[in-house]
């Protein structure tokens, strides 16, 4: 009852917006058959495009480590469900409850978890590791969002209390984030770059750099026990040599396929075509901190010059947004009218801004993403005046050079991670926008006294960063993934930021 109760309080807080069904959708997956028809012994292989540079989640930036940890390896407090629309559910904590002026939330834990290493896990390991987050000067890249955290205590091994110094309508969502993993007390996390001691359903126990990721079924789980037992994840990136992993069997599922080259598999009954809905973001960066994208007239321009929709047609599958809000957000609104395509605007809104004669840019972009995204780019803005020059660069170097460098003028990548709205307000983060208007609405939003309330400020925030062309936002990926035949179980949605394996089965 506990445990209803608890969901039922916070799926408000996370509960789904105006949901999407993604075109050509196929929106049911086959039933697994009967524990007895599994083959409990199998390896399912799964291709993912991009892999983690570090293991170190306390401190290393980009949503691959999310997808491969995230609920596999590490648990937090609670988790999200992604074939629900984002819905808070409990992970670690089997249920929790709040105090009317929401300051304090109590978190009863399951009481039979350990960590891989067999240490049981308690209340203690779950306060030590919310402190890391919250400690003064913190490295964590969770740290800000967990700001509204004052205190963290345990009243006994298997409670978790947290105090916070104003309300907080975005803390269970924040929890569900890196920032609410729970580490064994006392982890090194500089020593966190190849190693992982979690308490989720599979350990890691194998990592070929440059090539895949092995994770073992964990037979002292908890919770319900894998139905498969071992998962190698194959990092490739190419959408060619991926097709032809899945088509000889060298993979079975394969996540994030081109949606342009699915002829092989539809009208086969070997495979089945899941599409679903993601919070992946491809954006289009601008360097706020320097000109000529000081000059608002520049940004606005760039945006109207950029025909999204053909964007996403060349692509093969997603929806134009016209913010950083996804449909699933209970805050979306549709702001595609925010500079809608017009060229010829985008011409005199140039010539205003004293480049009537044309301008020359560069763009930076990871090399992992389809050309067809920078093409269509470079090929509008050169009708409007705007020459770009595309470097493509290794994700590891874009990373250093673009996200930590702040090197650069255009960057296109896709923001994978699910609510990321906060990354508007913070002036050091790549892209340097800065508007203190933003930053108080996002802050009034954490506190409000309602759900609703909430949604309304954040609407609000969503709007004026489109309204300032703080980037643009090309389109949202619809998640495309081909699964063999007799394999069960398979997520279909937000696919990029998380990636739940324990539900998959294979069939004898």
């Amino acid at each position: 009852m506990a445990l209803a109760v608890a969901a039922s309080l916070f799926a408000a807080a996370c509960g789904t917006g105006g949901e999407i069904t993604p075109s050509g959708a196929q929106t049911t997956q086959a039933a697994a058959p009967p524990d007895e028809q599994l083959d409990t012994g199998a390896t399912v292989h799964v291709r993912l495009t991009l892999e983690p540079t570090s293991l170190n989640t306390f401190t290393t930036a980009g949503a691959a480590l999310d997808q491969l940890l995230l609920d596999n390896v590490y648990q937090g407090l609670v988790s999200v469900d992604t074939a629900a629309g984002g819905r808070i559910v409990p992970a670690l904590a089997q249920s929790w409850e709040q105090t009317p002026d929401g300051l304090t939330h109590t978190f009863h834990l399951v009481t039979n978890a350990k960590f891989h290493d067999g240490t049981p896990l308690t209340a203690a390991d779950a306060v030590w590791s919310l402190q890391q987050q919250i400690a003064p000067g913190s490295s964590s890249i969770d740290a800000a969002i967990l700001d509204s955290v004052a205190e963290v205590t345990a009243p006994d091994p298997a409670t978790v209390r947290i105090r916070l110094k104003q309300r907080d309508t975005l803390l269970l969502p924040n929890l569900t984030r890196r920032g609410g993993i729970v580490y064994k007390k006392g982890t090194d996390f500089a020593s966190l770059g190849g190693t992982a001691n979690g308490s989720g359903p599979f350990r890691l126990t194998g990592w070929n750099r440059g090539s895949s990721i092995t994770l073992t079924r964990n037979d002292e789980y908890w919770g319900a026990k894998p139905k498969v037992a071992e998962v190698v994840l194959h990092y490739i990136k190419d959408p060619n040599s991926a097709n032809n992993a899945e088509s000889t069997g060298q993979t079975d599922i394969q996540v994030a396929a081109d949606p342009t080259l699915l002829q092989p598999f539809t009208g086969d009954d070997k495979f089945t075509v899941l599409r679903g809905t993601t919070t992946d973001k491809y954006t289009l960066a601008f360097n706020g901190r320097q000109a000529p994208f000081t000059n608002h007239g520049v940004r606005h321009a760039i945006r109207q010059a950029i025909d999204r929709q053909a964007l996403i047609g060349a692509y093969g599958a997603g929806v134009a947004i016209g913010s950083n809000v996804p449909p699933q957000d209970p805050w979306y609104e549709d702001l595609t009218g925010i500079d809608a395509y017009d060229p010829e605007n985008a011409k005199k809104l140039l010539a205003d801004a004293g480049f009537a004669n044309g301008l020359a840019l560069t763009l930076d972009i990871p090399s992992i993403y389809p050309t067809a995204i920078t093409d269509l780019v470079v090929s509008d803005l050169a009708k409007v005046g705007i020459t770009v020059t595309v470097r493509q660069l290794e994700f590891q170097t874009w990373l250093a050079k673009v996200y930590s460098g702040k090197d650069f003028q255009l960057s296109v990548v896709d923001h994978a991670e699910a609510r990321d709205l906060d990354n508007y307000t913070k002036p050091g983060y790549y892209f340097g926008y800065d508007n203190p208007q933003v930053r108080q609405w996002y802050t009034e939003a954490r506190t409000a006294a309602s759900e609703a309330d909430r949604d309304t400020l954040l609407k609000k925030v969503a709007r004026q960063i489109s309204v300032d062309a703080a980037a643009d936002w090309l389109f949202l990926v619809q998640s495309t993934t081909v699964v063999r035949a007799g394999v069960y179980g398979v997520p279909q949605h937000e696919t990029s930021n998380r990636y739940n394996l324990s539900t998959l089965a294979v069939g004898k």
